[in-house]
């Protein structure tokens, strides 16, 4: 969770200082890659001293360490970056339409400025779970069910 909170914090932030965007997603799409080989590392290594090499586990230790890398790179992708970044834009472009209206004509200026990025923030902890649940569903009903079709040919 602590990276998903470090990869959006800039999305709130997209107006005020929009240099910091790229290099936020670069970091955080960074973070996925690595995240995804640590797993593909830890699931080789785990079968690796157990098994003789160049046999059929072998083949069998490659296809579940690519698994586990490409599950975890799905994963991370779209639960760390992509729906929560979609989610907190939507947030942060609708507290911004809200502050245009003129029930809040006599709220200060800087309020106003400062209210969308907050409540971008102030959305983080509550959107984390949900989407996570979401990912695991969709991954469990799609990709991680040819994974395990593919893994026991």
């Amino acid at each position: 969770m602590k990276q998903r909170i470090k990869s959006h914090i800039c999305n709130p932030h997209t107006i005020k200082v929009p240099r910091l965007v790229v290099p936020t997603y670069v970091l955080a799409f960074g973070y996925c890659a690595a995240d995804s080989f640590s797993a593909g590392y830890r699931q080789w290594n785990v079968d690796a001293t157990a098994k003789p090499p160049a046999t059929d586990a072998e083949i069998s230790q490659h296809k579940r360490a690519t698994f586990a890398a490409l599950d975890t790179l799905l994963w991370q992708t779209f639960a760390s970056v992509l729906i929560p970044g979609g989610t907190i834009n939507i947030i942060v472009r609708a507290s911004r339409f809200a502050m245009t209206r003129s029930v809040f004509a006599t709220i200060p200026a800087s309020f106003k400025t400062w209210a969308p990025t907050f409540s971008g923030l102030g959305s983080i902890p509550f959107i984390v779970h949900p989407i996570d649940g979401f990912v695991d569903v969709v991954l469990d009903n799609t990709t991680r069910k040819w994974f395990k079709k593919y893994r026991e040919q």
